[in-house]
């Protein structure tokens, strides 16, 4: 019901991004999402990668700074404030979303929004019950 993604610390300067992701390609690793989170002399890279364990093991061969963690995933609808149910679900329950973001996926009519929450389990049962699709790895691949 989770899903793994790897977080990378990368410096913020031309080319890195660009550096990093051609690493993982080569690789053979299929990013299906990404998101860079930027400071002032480093960026902290999000991905969705088909097989985290590898990609980890390689960036750190590699001298990066890599880790695992587990986000939400929840399918949304492709209509304006489509997302807002599941935003205002966790609000009202008192769940932060530390942060979030998202691609579109045509095969599965809409989005996949990938959240950072605290208690994950929790969270996902509050989704569950109001209705909202949770989506694992292995639905995004």
């Amino acid at each position: 019901m989770f899903i793994e993604q790897i977080s990378v610390f990368i410096e913020n300067r031309p080319g890195r991004l660009a550096e990093t992701l051609t690493f993982l390609a080569a690789r053979g690793q299929d990013i299906r999402a990404f998101s860079v989170a930027e400071k002032a002399d480093f960026g902290i890279l999000r991905m969705i990668v088909h097989n985290p364990d590898a990609a980890v093991a390689a960036l750190k061969e590699k001298g990066f700074t890599a880790k695992k963690t587990e986000v939400l995933g929840i399918l949304i609808g492709n209509a304006p404030g489509s997302s807002v149910k599941a935003i205002q679900v966790l609000s009202d329950a008192g769940i932060n979303i530390e942060y979030t973001y998202a691609f579109v996926t045509p095969q599965a009519g809409g989005a996949f929004v990938l959240l950072r929450v605290q208690d994950n389990v929790r969270a996902a049962e509050i989704l569950r019950q109001a209705g909202v699709a949770l989506v694992g790895h292995k639905d995004i691949f």
